[in-house]
């Protein structure tokens, strides 16, 4: 959120925010992609990092749409 806030040159989340919803949706979508191919490898190392890579984007494309992490929280919590 920070980074949509208060851009900085040469960041690759400032580029996510410029390139729009549909790449950062996109790239989510792709390192889920990765990170099951990882866990079908049983890579654990391998999976970790990918994991690392959907968070990220996943976070990205929240601050993107104005979504929190307790909007997020309060839905998982609604379905118990």
């Amino acid at each position: 959120m920070d980074r949509k806030e208060h851009p900085a040159e040469g960041s690759y989340t400032n580029y996510l925010f410029e390139k729009g919803t549909e790449k950062i949706a996109k790239k989510v979508g792709e390192e889920a992609v990765e990170t099951a191919i990882a866990a079908a490898k049983k890579n654990k190392q391998e999976v970790i990092g990918e994991i690392g890579d959907v968070v990220y984007h996943m976070l990205v494309l929240m601050a993107d749409l104005d979504i929190s992490l307790e909007d997020v929280e309060k839905e998982l919590r609604s379905r118990r």
